[in-house]
């Protein structure tokens, strides 16, 4: 799929100026930009759901066996 952005002239010069450094085309900077944007938000949603179970005053472990014993 292709998508139009908008750039200054400032990051065209710089994406240009890395492509030739590393021979990759600017796209291909540009869709590894991308992928390493969403990993790191991604990896921040999973993050932030560390330790979310901690606040309840219920034992984990007695939740779990009363849920699975719903079954």
């Amino acid at each position: 799929m292709r998508a139009l952005i908008d750039m200054n002239d400032t990051q065209v010069e710089a994406l240009d100026t890395l492509a030739k450094r590393v021979r990759r085309s600017r796209a291909a900077l540009i869709r590894e930009a991308i992928d390493d944007y969403l990993n790191r938000h991604h990896r921040e949603q999973i993050e932030d759901g560390f330790g979310l179970w901690g606040k309840r005053k219920v034992d984990g472990l007695a939740y779990q066996e009363k849920v699975r014993g719903e079954w």
